[in-house]
């Protein structure tokens, strides 16, 4: 699988008392990861939302293999699984600099608009994931 890669260096509100990230901060950090490779299409978020289609999380799945910790920089790296006419895949590894195996999982997003109808991925958004993977 093809991935894009996104940085974050670990801040002290990710983190409880051990210095130890809290465990649903990886899917903040997957969210990072997912927005970042759909900007680099020429996709932001944020023109997407602006044309009426929402991307909302119908499933998330993770598998933990060892902890980030306070200070450290991971590397969130997102590619497409799969791209549908009203739905698609991003899945997910996140790494530490020395390329362990953090976290790795995948979220399933549908598309609906306003109204929270399911409709089909814009056209632009559909080619350049379809593309991706």
């Amino acid at each position: 699988m093809k991935y894009f890669t996104t940085t974050y260096r670990v801040i002290y509100g990710d983190v409880d008392s051990m210095k130890v990230a809290y465990y649903a901060n990886y899917l903040r950090w997957f969210e990072i990861g997912r927005t970042e490779l759909i900007r680099n299409l020429g996709l932001p978020y944020a023109a997407v939302e602006e044309q009426g289609f929402l991307l909302p999380v119908a499933e998330a799945h993770l598998k933990y293999v060892k902890s980030a910790r306070y200070d450290e920089v991971i590397l969130i790296n997102t590619g497409v699984h799969y791209v549908k006419k009203v739905s698609m895949r991003f899945d997910y590894r996140i790494l530490n600099q020395g390329n362990d195996l953090l976290v790795e999982g995948y979220t399933v997003h549908g598309c609906v608009d306003r109204e929270g109808k399911i409709v089909r991925l814009p056209e632009a958004l559909y080619q350049a994931l379809d593309k991706w993977d």
